[in-house]
């Protein structure tokens, strides 16, 4: 069993990366809160119980350079002195940037702190992981603060309109790509010191990014479409572009009966690729309580009386909707990393159409089990 703490494991990387740990059976997660720089008992006792370290914490932005440039050294130098206080060597993993190359302040404090990491290293023959990362995209990150697709999403799903200043080529890491590698480099790492410049994705202009987000807007914010996700990267940047989304105030989608002599006839689900199925539940039976990490997913009422819940991992939030398929027809649909479930709290059989985004694997499911 690896110990494993993550500084900064509230941030956007660090959520992503705490949750991917926990689908782990051969891991232990050392909690750590932003709290334990403010105290050294705290702060070296997180170091002295964990094998492996992977140091997030950082500041990105602020109006003054120079409190950005303080602030990361500073948290490198404390993470140091904890561990050479509790005599401890983890495998320290430090989050560097790209921006190391450049001559911006953030850049300079990303390449001088992972210098203090080797030379720590150097000096007490541990392992240490410099990660060199490129710009991150992914659910749940910050807009304004954590990437561009992140400032874009939020200003398209609330009607705002998102300018490109520099139409520059970026190389782009889904973060859900990001953790898998360093989790990788964890569970085997390299002995000594290295410096891992991590693959990109996709090399692509800013404004490209800004079409297929602005499509994405047109067809299934405003339509309801989903649209081709065969193409992995622009799965990856659709997932993200939903979990913007406030489905508090989006969900349920009503749908539109047509009805002559011979029923009734409703569009359930206009897709490009991917699955449907059917299902009927008796009363009083739930089904599902689990979550993806890359499949979108789409639960659709046609008949009966439903009541279907979600909640975001790591969070306590429920979300609940009540669809009367009887009454009228509707869907909700599922983020990643929400687990969901769907209960007839009716007192007929329950139908209900599912579509999902790729075809079953019983080898590589996707599918976790967490209650809501």
């Amino acid at each position: 069993m690896k110990k494993i703490g993550i500084t900064g494991q509230a941030g956007f990387v660090g959520t992503h990366l705490y949750h991917h740990l926990g689908l782990l059976e051969d891991v232990e997660r050392v909690p750590f809160e932003d709290a334990f720089f403010e105290d050294d008992v705290k702060l070296q006792a997180f170091v002295s119980s964990c094998d492996a370290i992977v140091h997030l914490a950082a500041m990105n932005r602020h109006e003054d350079e120079q409190v950005i440039y303080d602030t990361n050294i500073r948290l490198v130098k404390q993470l140091i002195g904890a561990c050479e206080a509790t005599a401890s060597t983890p495998h320290i993993l430090f989050s560097s940037s790209t921006q190391e190359e450049n001559e911006g302040i953030y850049g300079q404090s990303k390449r001088e702190g992972r210098l203090l990491f080797e030379a720590w290293a150097q000096e007490q023959s541990a392992s240490f992981t410099g990660l060199v990362i490129p710009n991150v995209f992914g659910p749940f990150g910050r807009p304004f603060y954590n990437s561009f697709v992140a400032t874009f999403c939020h200003l398209l799903v609330h009607e705002g309109q998102p300018e490109v200043k520099v139409d520059a080529e970026v190389g782009l890491i889904y973060v859900g790509n990001l953790v898998k590698l360093i989790i990788e480099r964890i569970i085997n790492p390299q002995q000594g010191i290295e410096r891992y410049v991590l693959p990109i994705d996709k090399r692509i202009k800013v404004t490209q990014v800004l079409v297929l987000l602005e499509d994405y807007r047109v067809k299934y914010l405003l339509n309801g479409v989903f649209p081709d996700l065969s193409d992995v990267f622009e799965c990856n940047l659709f997932n993200t572009f939903v979990t913007y989304i406030d489905h508090k105030t989006y969900f349920p989608r009503p749908l539109t009966p047509h009805a002559d002599d011979r029923g009734v006839f409703v569009e359930t689900s206009k897709v490009h690729g991917g699955q449907n199925s059917f299902s009927t539940t008796v009363p009083g039976i739930t089904r599902g309580n689990h979550y993806h990490t890359r499949k979108a997913e789409r639960f659709t009422v046609i008949k009966g009386k439903a009541k279907l819940e979600l909640r975001r991992i790591g969070t306590d939030e429920v979300l609940e909707f009540v669809i009367d398929g009887d009454d009228c027809p509707g869907y909700v649909d599922m983020p990643i990393w929400y687990t969901h479930n769907i209960t007839n709290v009716g007192d007929t059989d329950l139908y209900t159409v599912f579509w999902i985004s790729e075809h079953y694997d019983a080898e590589d499911g996707d599918t976790y089990f967490e209650k809501v």
